[in-house]
């Protein structure tokens, strides 16, 4: 009997029709393995652009490639930083957390030109950025803890994006 199934390890990334045009932008994180994990999973979904807060820092065993693809804005704080982008672009800002009025991410549809605005690990998104936001997501829960790592939720929501936008 054939075999259905060959492992293909390291397949060529699916190519894209037209550049992603999703931007993360990341608070200041408490964990260089979370902001090293959300570099990693941005790099598999062709994320060309992350604005992170802080001192940054980034593994590189974890980061892997995705380092030498994505363009790393570091800035001390995120504030200013999403006010501009939503005075001087066209750029929608969806934030990911967990709040009043926020939108389930199943039924969410993203705009192209998202900025996507992730919560700190432990404080979610301060609330004079969540002013500024266009619309918040969030992930349901069914279990216990109430909430998802934010490396893990970058994740899902990555995910999410990229299965509106298959080819960019």
């Amino acid at each position: 009997m054939a075999e259905r199934h060959v492992h293909l390890r390291h397949k060529p990334p699916t190519p894209l029709d037209r550049p992603r045009e999703l931007v993360i932008a990341c608070p200041e994180m408490q964990s260089n393995v979370n902001l090293s994990r959300i570099v990693r999973a941005a790099g598999c979904c062709g994320v060309t652009k992350i604005i992170a807060a802080g001192s940054v820092r980034i593994d590189r065993k974890i980061a892997r490639d995705a380092l030498d693809q994505i363009e790393i804005e570091s800035r001390r704080t995120l504030l200013p930083t999403l006010k501009r982008i939503r005075e001087e672009t066209d750029a929608v800002l969806v934030g990911l957390e967990q709040a009043e009025g926020s939108v389930s991410l199943p039924e969410f549809s993203f705009p192209r030109n998202t900025v996507l605005v992730i919560g700190h690990e432990r404080k979610g998104i301060e609330p004079e950025v969540l002013k500024v936001l266009h619309h918040v997501v969030e992930i349901p829960v069914w279990g216990m803890p109430y909430s998802y790592n934010a490396a893990t939720a970058t994740v899902m929501a990555l995910y999410e994006y990229c299965r509106q936008y298959p080819r960019g």
